[in-house]
């Protein structure tokens, strides 16, 4: 998945801070308050989300997109942030939305952050997956992304992958032992094939939020530790957040058969070429490969796929784990 300085004209992308650009006009190129408002503040060149005992706040970006990679360049809460949810996540609209969650878990004082990750998959969630950084994301800003493409979602810190999720729905069926299954003994086998596959986010249109909230019913130690408002506000700082994707038409519906087609059906389109879909970006390289076997092996604290008190008989996704 190399890294690819390719310029894209559709891309709604917030640029470095220069001198005297306030964030104000940075950030609202691209996203905007979405709740609570008055918690979502503007400081110099940073945007600040705010939690106090009245309220938390987050914001929304302005425009959907289908396929690309959304990043955010984040500090977490400092301090003592039990119970504190911060969130970076895309989503679709609608009782069967597609959505990839990072949720930033806080804790108390100098115990690590937990970073926990979902997918939903038509209203389908239950996937998640929790690490333990290998820094301390409240001393300095680190960046946070979630490349989606047909080929697979990668959730990065820092650019190292912590998490795939693969698409494979084009090959379980059609190739291999699968295939001549079906073939040798008819449509049950087929069926029980294709019931085997795992699910992969059919193209809805995303937008990328924030939020900042208070969970200490299960964030902290499964809720046993609670959030103590005497060192609120809590304050998670972005110092930019990039949409690098293919934007979805303003007057389109959600489920707009010309817009998914323009945006899934080329690697090229009339904005530009569609870095996200090429074929080195359709798997990782073997050096990010090492990366992911090697942020799991240490640091992996939680995986779904394991948990058989949640899950007796194992997701599909999850087969050889």
């Amino acid at each position: 998945m190399a890294s690819l300085a390719v310029v894209v004209v559709a891309v709604m992308v917030v640029c470095a801070a220069t001198a005297g650009v306030a964030a104000a006009g940075k950030f609202d190129d691209v996203v905007e308050p979405s709740w609570a408002n008055d918690h979502v503040v503007y400081e110099g060149d940073l945007l600040k989300l705010r939690l106090d005992s009245s309220s938390g706040g987050g914001f929304a970006s302005k425009s959907k997109f289908l396929y690309g990679k959304a990043t955010a360049d984040l500090k977490l809460v400092a301090g003592d942030s039990a119970g504190v949810v911060t969130a970076f996540y895309l989503s679709s609209g609608g009782d069967k939305h597609n959505e990839f969650d990072f949720e930033f878990l806080g804790n108390v004082t100098g115990e690590p952050y937990l970073v926990q990750t979902n997918l939903y998959i038509d209203g389908v969630g239950n996937r998640e997956q929790r690490i333990d950084l290998w820094f301390d994301p409240t001393a300095d800003f680190h960046t946070y992304a979630v490349l989606w493409n047909p080929s697979q979602v990668v959730f990065l810190v820092d650019d190292t992958p912590i998490r795939v999720y693969e698409n494979k729905n084009d090959t379980a069926v059609v190739k291999g032992h699968h295939r001549h299954a079906a073939a040798a003994n008819g449509t049950s086998n087929a069926t029980a094939a294709a019931a085997s596959v795992p699910p992969f986010p059919s193209p809805q249109p995303m937008s990328v939020y924030s939020s900042i909230w208070n969970a200490d019913d299960w964030a902290t130690q499964g809720g046993r530790v609670k959030t103590d408002w005497s060192h609120a506000p809590f304050v998670a700082t972005f110092r930019d957040v990039r949409i690098e994707g293919c934007a979805w038409a303003a007057n389109a519906t959600d489920s707009d058969a010309g817009e998914v087609a323009r945006c899934t059906g080329s690697s090229w389109g009339k904005e530009g070429r569609y870095w996200w879909k090429e074929k080195d970006m359709e798997e990782l390289t073997v050096h990010q490969s090492h990366q992911l076997v090697w942020a799991r092996a240490h640091h992996l604290v939680y995986d779904y796929c394991v948990d058989t008190d949640r899950f007796p008989v194992q997701p599909p996704e999850c087969a050889g784990r």
